[in-house]
């Protein structure tokens, strides 16, 4: 399902609502109860939750960013993978140069 962002146009107040593309926009703020929400336009955002998608079934067990368990708060596993040493800098001679 689709997370849409929503502002009120009379308090200021901002808010996520998770919400079927069928579904009637929300139209009453839940801080000053005015009829002024207003949908944001903003990236796609959505949640997939549950088994049969690539990140849970079919991406090997390596590559897998997903966190274990979500009622923890757990964050993902992104651990970056160190970067290879750079090469000498210097003229013929230090190795720099590539002909030696």
């Amino acid at each position: 399902m689709p997370i849409y962002e929503y502002e009120c146009k009379a308090c200021g107040h901002r808010q996520e609502a998770i919400q079927k593309m069928s579904d009637d926009p929300l139209l009453d703020c839940p801080v000053c109860n005015k009829p002024e929400l207003k949908k944001l336009i903003s990236a796609a955002a959505f949640r997939l939750k549950g088994g049969g998608w690539y990140e849970t079934d079919f991406k090997g067990d390596k590559k897998k960013n997903i966190a274990k368990n979500e009622s923890a708060g757990k964050p993902a596993d992104n651990t970056a993978k160190a970067k290879p040493a750079a090469k000498p800098a210097g003229g013929c001679g230090s190795g720099g140069c590539g002909c030696h």
